[in-house]
């Protein structure tokens, strides 16, 4: 292997762990009763400091042509307020785990769409992965013992929508690209034109977020969410220009095998032999369905 796909690699490495994380954070998060447009508010907030600071120290301006609006618009919308609504819905009814399990369809969603817009070409066996990826689903939602609830499935399909737009997030960034703009710049971007969007659907639904009262758990660990989201989300979409679609949606290999051992770790969660039996299904469909070598 090269240096310059060991790096890759290692990257996708940094990603996971830190993606992985985010899912337990984001399970503490909502365990006071905090509702999504709130958090999504503060999320992109505490982003955008981030963010804005570095962009001033590399001195970068920040585009706002209707072009780059656009660019914006889709990954604001695609990248964190639509899965980020519905994956603070979901997790306060579904363990951490499964959400983490859950993101390996990431790559399954992106697969068609590429092939469908021309950026893969077909091949049975990775059509086999993503039969793998829907029989898992299945063991998921099907068996009374995948779930503390059998009621539960309705979310787990539910929270499988944040999984379909990332994949499509993947393939339109893959598809037209973000100009000049560097991963920072994009996601500075897509921050602000988010929150506008977001603020007052926080207020107009009561869900607004007072961070001046005394902090607790949920608090500092949608803090700790944000700033990893910050750091693994820019590394993506880097490596999205590098790679393709389909490659950097392998991270999801590891935001699923890091976000259970963090759940494990962090939240004392516990899981059937049907919840293993998925994720083991779902780890070898995201094998047949990554690009070889020579795609990568």
């Amino acid at each position: 292997m090269s240096r310059t796909n060991t790096g890759y690699f290692l990257l996708l490495l940094l990603m996971g762990a830190a993606w992985g994380l985010t899912q337990p954070l984001t399970k503490i998060a909502v365990s006071t009763g905090h509702l999504q447009f709130g958090l999504i508010v503060w999320q992109l907030v505490f982003g955008i400091a981030v963010l804005l600071a570095i962009n001033l120290y590399r001195r970068n301006g920040l585009p706002i042509g209707r072009r780059y609006m656009l660019r914006y618009g889709v990954v604001a919308l695609a990248g964190t307020i639509i899965p980020n609504s519905i994956s603070y819905q979901a997790a306060v009814h579904l363990p951490s785990g499964i959400l983490s399990i859950l993101m390996t369809l990431v790559a399954m969603f992106s697969l068609p769409m590429a092939l469908l817009i021309g950026l893969e070409k077909f091949q049975p066996f990775r059509l086999v992965g993503v039969l793998l990826g829907a029989a898992a689903m299945v063991l998921l939602v099907g068996p009374d013992a995948s779930l503390p609830d059998p009621s539960l499935g309705v979310w787990v399909l539910f929270a499988a929508i944040t999984p379909v737009m990332y994949a499509f997030e993947n393939t339109w960034v893959s598809r037209y690209g973000v100009l000049d703009l560097d991963p920072v710049q994009v996601l500075l971007g897509a921050s602000l034109f988010g929150l506008i969007i977001v603020v007052p659907m926080a207020l107009g639904t009561g869900q607004w977020i007072d961070i001046t009262q005394p902090w607790s758990a949920p608090e500092f660990a949608l803090l700790g969410s944000s700033v990893l989201h910050v750091f693994a989300y820019a590394g993506y979409i880097w490596l999205i220009g590098r790679t393709g679609s389909v490659f950097a949606s392998q991270v999801s290999y590891l935001v699923t095998g890091c976000g259970v051992l963090w759940a494990i770790v962090l939240l004392n969660e516990g899981y059937s032999g049907w919840v293993w039996s998925a994720m083991a299904l779902m780890m070898v469909g995201l094998f047949l369905v990554q690009p070889r070598d020579r795609q990568a």
